[in-house]
């Protein structure tokens, strides 16, 4: 079987043969940002917007972007072709690039870019039906929650506790109010109006997240963009879980507890299928997806 072929440094070789050296500051440090990019039918999913993110991401934390948006957007291209075009899931990570260790930024170093995808599969068809299950974690993360940054190791903390508890995500909570999950924005909804947290430091601007609030303004569902309180969560008619892989899933326990009657809700439905027909007309390439 091919190896998957990915792109490092301005060479695209075998996943096997991506080598960096361990020096490298995102090695040693977690200093760097990535993007994960969604592809169907060999379309990248909101390319724009996710470079766009990218872009911000390495002003935040003070990394020359190495590519213009044309580079960028030939490398994901070829790499996308290269691996089969098809569905897939782009991962594109970029460091401070290989220096002494020392915490202040190093002077002359070129950034370490790496591009790869895999295979990305359908959601489970019962995580659709039944929903899915989440708790409730004190958000103890850092300030700057609006980088994409590669140091994840809360996140990944906080996920593992849900996973202990049998569900699939942390819902995070900070001062009180939702911030959003350790891998994913949050909805609510509430007597029919859909609810999300307002970008702020606290929670990372989804692309997903971004084109539910687009989708719903288009398809004239009340929606607004507000602080969500903990009673709010609990006591919401819906809870919803945005990502770029995971789509829009459908919570229906909450710290063990049903959300409503413990079933995937109506304006979930009637989202999640205003969103599969974004999503097919990406597929055959139409203006405005």
């Amino acid at each position: 079987m091919r190896s998957p072929l990915v792109y490092l440094n301005g060479k695209y070789l075998p996943l096997e043969e991506a080598c960096i050296p361990v020096l490298d500051r995102g090695f040693i440090f977690g200093d760097g940002v990535y993007e994960v990019i969604p592809v169907y039918n060999g379309n990248p999913f909101r390319l724009p917007q996710h470079l766009q993110r990218l872009e911000d991401s390495m002003q935040a934390v003070r990394i020359d972007n190495p590519c213009k948006r044309q580079e960028w957007s030939a490398i994901i291209t070829k790499v996308i072709e290269e691996n089969g075009g098809g569905d897939q899931s782009v991962y594109l990570q970029v460091t401070r690039g290989v220096a002494r260790r020392d915490h202040r930024f190093p002077g002359d170093t070129r950034p370490t870019v790496f591009v790869m995808s895999n295979p990305v599969s359908p959601v489970p068809a019962g995580e659709l039906s039944e929903g899915v299950a989440a708790v409730t974690l004190e958000d103890i993360r850092w300030q700057y929650c609006h980088i994409k940054s590669i140091a994840l190791l809360p996140n990944i903390l906080m996920r593992q506790q849900a996973v202990e508890q049998d569900a699939v995500e942390a819902i995070l909570l900070r001062d009180g109010e939702v911030s959003e999950g350790a891998a994913s924005n949050v909805f609510i909804v509430k007597e029919g109006v859909i609810l999300t947290p307002p970008k702020s430091e606290r929670l990372l601007p989804g692309i997903t997240r971004d084109l539910v609030v687009e989708l719903a303004e288009k398809h004239q569902l009340p929606c607004k963009e507000t602080a969500i309180g903990e009673t709010e969560l609990l006591h919401a008619d819906e809870v919803w879980l945005t990502s770029s892989l995971k789509e829009i899933l459908p919570v229906t326990r909450l710290n063990g507890q049903p959300v409503s009657d413990g079933r995937p809700g109506p304006v979930w439905q009637q989202m999640y299928t205003i969103y599969q027909d974004y999503k097919q007309a990406l597929r055959q390439n139409k203006a405005g997806a």
